[in-house]
């Protein structure tokens, strides 16, 4: 045989590219009002599969009912509270502290939600003094505008007030003992919402689908013709004339304040006409829509205190935070792709900048205040983030 005739083929050779894993801290709530926990153990499983590393800090799920063996089984480690903060990434859904924030690795990112009404300038300063790059999860935007992280929570805060309200009225010791819908011939409860945006929609749709007769009130006449056309004619629909308003007030058993583009607050005087032992929820952020009436945090209440205590009205605030395992769940789904897009630009800074829904929600970029808000609360000036980003 002649062996000349053959020429050897080249062969495939293994390559390997060097690329940073991101780590992902998970610190335990530091707020009792903050329930809701950001990751559940089967997006952890997810994380980890494409290359992510997740620290979690031993009985940080607890409040959502997963213990640390689930977390464990999924591929996290189980860490103290220090270790947790020293990750790439830490994702702490309430205002962080000022002592958690110096613990954090110098320039590491930070996931969490805005919430002003807790931003205190102490932990803002810490954040600037430490270079944190912190992130807003309800201000970032998709390629189409949406909002996903702050559209899910809104929508769930609507679904559970009514599942709350529904529980509170059948109590027959501290609420009235009827049916939120009724039955054949007995009238079904009255429930008037303030608004007509995710939050509103997604109450008066469970209310409607438990028999109750609801109301929405909107000063926004394109935004209630919207709830109209996409909740059907069993929907009454008003703007929002102060009659019209009062009388639906007077004899509503349910009361759901929700964002609309301008606050609305019911005086003092007006919620003395509502009923006694009415069930009123604000699921504004500041929770301003009912001064005069005493508020329940349903994050921090105890059974107990969740009650109506028998006449006394009552404005239950945080419904989301009643639910707090559905609440990880849908957060889940939306954080894996958030993070995923953070392997797929090759680093925080690149996604940043080629994600302008991202770059939104960033409110402190390596020790500048980029949010108009934030810098307020410390006295400064919002500085442009995108001076830092064209020279990055």
């Amino acid at each position: 045989m002649n062996y000349s005739q053959y020429t050897p083929a080249e062969q495939p050779a293994m390559t390997a590219t060097s690329r940073h894993v991101f780590s992902i801290g998970l610190p335990a709530s530091s707020s009792a009002a903050e329930r809701r926990f950001p990751l559940t153990p089967e997006a952890v499983s997810i994380l980890t599969e494409r290359g992510f590393s997740v620290d979690i800090e031993s009985g940080a799920g607890a409040p959502i009912h997963y213990t640390d063996n689930q977390y464990a089984a999924a591929g996290a480690r189980i860490v103290d509270r220090e270790t947790a903060l020293r990750r790439d990434i830490v994702i702490h859904l309430a205002a962080m502290k000022p002592v958690d924030i110096r613990r954090m690795r110098r320039g590491a990112l930070l996931f969490t939600l805005l919430d002003l009404e807790h931003q205190s300038a102490e932990s803002i300063r810490a954040l600037l003094n430490q270079g944190i790059v912190a992130i807003a999860i309800d201000l970032i935007q998709d390629r189409m505008g949406n909002t996903p992280f702050a559209d899910i929570l809104s929508e769930i805060d609507g679904r559970a007030s009514i599942a709350t309200a529904s529980a509170l009225l059948a109590d027959s010791v501290h609420g009235k003992g009827i049916l939120l819908g009724g039955v054949a011939g007995v009238v079904a409860c009255e429930v008037a919402i303030l608004g007509s945006g995710i939050a509103a929609c997604a109450a008066a749709r469970s209310a409607a689908g438990l028999g109750a007769l609801v109301r929405m009130f909107d000063d926004d006449v394109y935004s209630l013709r919207r709830a109209s056309r996409e909740l059907g004619p069993w929907l009454v629909g008003s703007s929002l004339h102060p009659r019209v308003l009062e009388s639906a007030l007077r004899t509503a058993d349910v009361v759901i304040a929700t964002p609309t583009a301008n606050p609305i607050a019911i005086d003092s005087t007006t919620a003395s006409l509502m009923k006694r032992g009415v069930i009123t929820f604000d699921l504004t952020a500041g929770h301003n829509t009912f001064p005069s009436i005493d508020h329940v945090d349903l994050a921090e209440a105890s059974p107990v205190d969740n009650s109506m205590a028998g006449t006394r009205r009552v404005c239950y605030t945080n419904a989301g935070s009643a639910v707090p395992r559905t609440a990880a769940m849908a957060l889940s789904d939306t954080f894996t792709t958030t993070l995923q897009n953070l392997l797929s630009y090759d680093g925080v800074t690149n996604a940043i900048k080629l994600l302008p829904g991202l770059q939104k929600a960033v409110y402190t970029f390596l020790g500048k205040a980029v949010n108009a808000d934030i810098a307020a609360i410390v006295n400064t000036r919002r500085v442009d983030i995108n001076i830092y980003l064209t020279l990055s």
